[in-house]
């Protein structure tokens, strides 16, 4: 999702739009937008579309044949087009819900209706909490304050959210709002939050609550890195690649969280733009993953393949190109410009459009919103006072002490005392911030908890920002000193903000802003008690002085928080919760960006030009903080209780491997189906603290197809009391969960030693037919 501000014209007209429903400058309309108003207008009654009895199918194939070619182009694009004289009104398509309803897109405001909505923690720390439970619980409540929103005329219905682009170079601006680096996370990530959002009350399974979004497709996270930016970046993806890392989040937010839409991104792969590739689109989202819904393209991603990328020679045939690939919905004007010239010219059928507009009136109508007056239906008791609840910021608070990661804590450090603690050093420029802890797709939140605030509900603190800003050119390293060498124990909050990495600004370096690391380490130099190191970000930085420092005796990772992330801070300083967060992504040391271009789409290393790869599945280098880790103030042992230690594959006499020694075999044959294994492992927590604790199950496959030299099979999170201890089972699918992805993208079940790791420990498991 995105838009720049470098563009076309209309582009700037948005903004401006944009930048008063931020200020609360649009009138907010006091009833919802919805077709077949019976009630106001009783003929529409007796039109079949209008009929809430008939079936989908049937009412959006009688409403496309009422159309006229230029009003069903009308509802090619975002600002989709009214048609009075069958009582449809203007919708607007575009509303965002990245970590909470957002004011970004125009079909979303806040006023003194709802003032704000819940701010969730950004993704990547709601990720950290490796809680998919926790996924599916904000999705509930962001779609309930959005059905609330829009039964009051301030939200739409279909949002462009989630997020679930892999984080493959920490220097990407955008990676803050994805799930992470792995692709089970995000997979997993995207199928939760998607139920969360869509999942209706209804007992039609047919039914949406709100329509989610995944976003972006695919192989997109270079944003304007170098003078590279993503209107003109080709992606070079290898088919191994692809289907290894790249499409296996968006596969399962289309098959197991059934998504009403895919977005398609700005940048080419491997030559195409993603948005005209009909493989990608109608081939592989619509054809492979049968999705129920709509594909709509990043906002005038079209515009952007004609104007920047010159694909195309004339926009009538750009036009052509994207509907004829299995474009739905442009956001943008470019297909309500081009569309009728097109036809005109014989490039593509008007029935290519009836079949566009039938997935965008199917989607729609799945919302109900031909279903006549929404407050009659079954969300039509939500309103004002459904937003910002006391348990919705509740849930906010939680998602961020669960997220939080500690990655450094010497004997006797955290948590602090309340009541040992009598006055409290808080420095650095993300101290006393508001919106920095929201980080970007955000909407108004209900109220802020800055970390000074949550702190000093706790102690009495003594409070210098130390810089004026994250950039930090100037660093007030006498006075925070000072402050420091006087106070029971210092916290020195750091980090980024939508300045360093953000949509559109990627980063060039690893390391803190300006300086961020003399302040720290001269603060630390002169501090009395014990001294925290908190970062504010979405991205990891080359923090190895820090790591290394004895003076700085705890490190704590808090991603961007959310509105009530001081409150979540000071509850793990204090020790009123216990830090469980792990990372999503790893953090390495600025070396790397030396031998890593973000221009090179290659996850796997190459030794013969030093490329190291990249993510923990497949990087060889050093690393400042590994994927996976974060500590806590118990300390939680593992024993695999049990796992088998062979299984075999049964193959028909005449199969090629049954005769010659083959590495691997082809995991959607007949024969490779129902292999299912259970893992279970004893988790018990030995300390008095109680607290939650993530079960991590990896596999080392057999080195066939470069495999990954790690990954992720599974994960489940679990809360301990002290001394307490669970059972955690995993069920392994030998067919889907042991495979590799074979140099042309075929899935192989990998014969040979398989190392599964939990923890520390390692298990042999051989697979053989």
């Amino acid at each position: 999702m995105g838009f720049s501000q470098n563009r076309a014209p209309k582009v700037s007209v948005l903004l401006c739009f944009l930048c008063l429903t931020c200020l609360g400058s649009v009138s907010a309309q006091s009833s919802p937008v919805f077709a077949c108003d019976v009630a106001s207008n009783a003929t529409l009654g007796s039109l079949e579309f209008c009929n809430k009895s008939v079936d989908i199918d049937s009412r959006v194939v009688d409403l496309v044949k009422r159309l006229t070619l230029q009003e069903k182009i009308g509802f090619l694009v975002n600002g989709a087009g009214s048609v009075s004289r069958l009582g449809i009104p203007k919708y607007e398509w575009w509303s965002e819900a990245l970590h909470g309803v957002s004011y970004v897109g125009p079909g979303t405001h806040f006023s003194g209706v709802v003032p704000g909505a819940t701010s969730f923690p950004q993704v990547i720390l709601t990720a950290a909490s490796f809680n998919a439970s926790l996924f599916q619980a904000i999705g509930k409540v962001v779609s309930t304050e959005a059905r609330a929103m829009y039964n009051v005329g301030l939200a739409g219905l279909t949002f462009w959210s989630p997020n679930i682009n892999i984080f493959r170079d920490p220097r990407w601006g955008r990676g803050q709002e994805t799930p992470g680096e792995d692709p089970l996370l995000a997979s997993q990530y995207a199928t939760g939050y998607v139920k969360g959002l869509q999942q209706s009350d209804d007992s039609d399974p047919n039914r949406l609550k709100v329509a989610a979004c995944c976003k972006h497709y695919t192989a997109y996270d270079l944003d304007n890195w170098k003078g590279v930016d993503r209107y003109h970046f080709n992606a070079v993806v290898t088919k191994q690649d692809m289907d290894d890392t790249f499409q296996p989040p968006f596969k399962s937010c289309v098959i197991d969280g059934n998504v009403a839409s895919v977005m398609c991104s700005y940048n080419q792969v491997n030559g195409k733009p993603t948005c005209a590739d009909p493989d990608l689109l109608a081939g592989v989202i619509r054809g492979q993953w049968k999705l129920n819904g709509y594909i709509v393209s990043d906002c005038d991603s079209l515009d952007v393949y004609y104007n920047s990328q010159h694909y195309t020679k004339t926009p009538e045939e750009a036009a052509a190109k994207a509907i004829l690939a299995g474009l739905d919905l442009n956001c943008g004007t470019f297909l309500s410009q081009h569309t009728e010239a097109a036809v005109k010219a014989g490039l593509v059928d008007e029935s290519a459009i009836d079949k566009a507009i039938s997935n965008n009136f199917a989607t729609l109508m799945r919302l109900g919103f031909f279903d006549g007056d929404p407050t009659k239906q079954i969300y039509g008791n939500l309103g004002p006072k459904d937003v910002c609840t006391q348990e919705n910021q509740e849930l906010a608070r939680e998602a961020a002490r669960q997220g939080i990661v500690l990655l450094k804590n010497s004997a006797g450090s955290l948590p602090l005392s309340n009541t040992a603690i009598k006055n409290l050093a808080v420095i650095g420029p993300n101290a006393n911030v508001t919106k920095t802890m929201i980080g970007n797709y955000e909407g108004t939140p209900c109220k802020y908890t800055t970390p000074l605030q949550g702190l000093a509900a706790v102690v009495s603190t003594t409070y210098l920002p130390g810089c004026s800003n994250v950039q930090c050119s100037t660093a007030q390293v006498d006075d925070a000193s000072k402050i420091a060498a006087s106070a029971d124990a210092t916290i020195l909050v750091m980090g980024a903000d939508q300045s360093i990495e953000a949509e559109s600004r990627d980063r060039i370096d690893l390391l803190l802003p300006g300086q961020q690391q003399l302040l720290i380490t001269e603060v630390a130099k002169a501090a009395k008690g014990p001294v925290v190191l908190i970062i504010m970000s979405g991205g990891g930085f080359d923090i190895s002085f820090a790591k290394n420092d004895d003076k700085i005796t705890s490190i704590l990772w808090v991603g961007y928080p959310g509105e009530a992330g001081g409150a979540a801070i000071a509850d793990i300083v204090f020790g009123f919760y216990n830090p469980s967060g792990k990372l999503p992504m790893t953090w390495y040391p600025q070396s790397y960006v030396d031998k890593v271009p973000m221009t090179n789409m290659n996850m796997r290393p190459d030794a013969s030009n030093g490329y190291p790869g990249r993510t923990y599945r497949f990087y060889t280098g050093e690393t400042v903080y590994k994927f996976g880790e974060g500590l806590s103030y118990s300390h939680v042992s593992q024993h695999i209780v049990e796992a088998p230690k062979l299984v075999s594959v049964p193959l028909e006499k005449d199969h090629i491997c049954y005769s010659s020694n083959c590495k691997s075999v082809e995991a959607v044959e007949r024969s490779c189906q129902n292999l299912d294994l259970n893992i279970k492992i004893k988790v018990k927590n030995s300390g008095s603290v109680s607290g939650s604790h993530t079960v991590f199950l990896f596999s080392t496959p057999p080195s066939v197809h470069n495999s990954p030299k790690k990954h992720l099979l599974a994960f489940e999170k679990v809360f301990l009391k002290g001394q307490a201890e669970e059972l955690v089972s995993f069920k392994v699918d030998v067919c889907k969960d042991l495979t590799v992805v074979d140099e042309l993208g075929n899935r192989k079940l990998a014969l040979g030693d398989h190392l599964l790791h939990v923890g520390n420990l390692n298990h042999v498991l051989t697979v053989r037919i």
